[in-house]
C-alpha cells in the first residue's frame, strides 16, 4: 500500500506482522492494522477494530508511563495537508530509533511457557522458583525473562547469563530495572480496575543517547491478560487476549507450520470481544471515543 499525501506518495517502508511502517523525514510511521498473529505467524483472518483498540490502549499506556521511562511518540496526528482515512485512529507517528535486539519480558505470575519450564525444572527464565507453586501462582517478585528479538521465526530465551553477556552489564540491568518498574506501574493501575497483567513484552530502543520505550505497551497483542473476578490458581485460566485463536489452531492440529487455517467467525467475534473488553475496563474513555468513531465511520 502508498499512502498520499500534500500530492506526493509516500512507498511503505516496511511490513511487520500487525503493523505497516513508513519513513518521513526522520520519523517512523506505524500504522496498526487488524492482521492477527499467533506463534509468530500472520493469520489469513482479521479482527475488526483490533488496530484502533491497540493503538488507543498503546497511547494511554504511553502517556501514563512517560514519567518512568521516556517513549518514541511525536503524535498521533498526521502532518497538515495529509488526508489518508483509513489511518484514521490506527496511526503512530514516531521517532525513528535504534532498536535493541531483546525482548524485555516480564512475568508476574506463573503461566505459559514459564509454568512449562517450572513443571519440569522449578524454574522460569533459567532462575530458581520457590517449590510448591501451581499454575497461574503470583511469583514472590516480577521475574526479568528476556528472549531475544528474532526478525524471522521464533524468539530464544536467554538466560541470565547469556542476556547480560549479549547486552553488556550495565545496559542489562538498566532494561531489567526500567522493564519491573513499568511492570509495576502498570500492573496497579490495571488491578484497580479488575484487569491482572499476569507477563508482558517491552521492546526498548535508542534515540540519539537516550534510551527510550517503544512499540506497543500492555496492550492484549503484547501482554497476558487475566479479569481479576475469574483469578483461581492452579488451573489455566481464561486469557483476554489472543488465546482463543492459539486453543483454535490447537484444535485444528494445525503445527505452527505451513498456512494457517482461516478463523471461524465465532473465534473472531470471541476475540474482538476480548480487545474491546480491556479497552472499556482499563481506559473507559478512550473506549467510548474508539467505539463512537467506529460507529461513525
Amino acid at each position: 500500500m502508498q499512502s498520499q499525501g500534500k500530492g506526493t506518495f509516500l512507498p511503505k517502508w516496511r511490513e511487520g506482522k500487525v503493523r505497516d511502517l513508513y519513513r518521513w523525514g526522520k520519523e517512523l510511521w506505524l500504522v496498526a492494522t487488524d492482521r492477527l498473529s499467533a506463534f509468530d505467524v500472520v493469520l489469513p483472518t482479521l479482527i475488526p477494530g483490533k488496530g484502533r483498540i491497540l493503538t488507543a490502549m498503546s497511547r494511554e499506556w504511553f502517556c501514563q508511563l512517560e514519567d518512568i521511562c521516556p517513549n518514541h511518540v511525536i503524535s498521533y496526528e498526521l502532518p497538515p495537508g495529509w488526508e489518508v482515512p483509513e489511518w484514521e485512529g490506527r496511526l503512530l507517528r514516531a521517532r525513528f530509533c535504534k532498536v535493541i535486539p531483546v525482548e524485555c519480558i516480564v512475568r508476574g505470575y506463573l503461566a505459559g511457557s514459564a509454568w512449562e519450564e517450572y513443571r519440569q525444572w522449578g524454574t522460569a527464565g533459567g532462575q530458581e522458583l520457590p517449590k510448591g507453586l501451581v499454575e497461574g501462582s503470583a511469583l514472590p517478585e516480577p521475574l526479568f525473562t528476556p528472549t531475544t528479538k528474532a526478525s524471522q521465526g521464533h524468539d530464544e530465551l536467554l538466560r541470565p547469563d547469556e542476556a547480560r553477556a549479549f547486552l553488556g552489564e550495565a545496559l542489562f540491568e538498566r532494561l531489567k530495572t526500567l522493564s519491573i518498574q513499568l511492570y509495576q506501574a502498570a500492573s496497579e493501575y490495571a488491578r484497580q480496575r479488575g484487569i491482572l497483567i499476569a507477563d508482558t513484552k517491552l521492546e526498548f530502543g535508542w534515540y540519539e543517547k537516550e534510551l527510550v520505550l517503544i512499540d506497543e505497551v500492555f496492550t492484549p497483542d503484547s501482554s497476558r491478560l487475566w479479569a481479576l473476578e475469574e483469578y483461581a490458581p492452579g488451573k489455566a485460566l481464561p486469557s483476554l487476549d489472543k488465546q482463543v485463536v492459539r486453543d483454535f489452531l490447537k484444535s485444528v492440529g494445525w503445527r505452527k507450520e505451513g498456512a494457517p487455517p482461516a478463523l471461524p467467525e465465532e473465534v473472531v467475534v470471541q476475540t474482538a470481544q476480548k480487545y474491546r473488553f480491556v479497552l472499556e475496563r482499563l481506559f473507559p474513555e478512550a473506549a467510548a471515543r474508539v467505539f463512537q468513531e467506529e460507529k461513525a465511520g
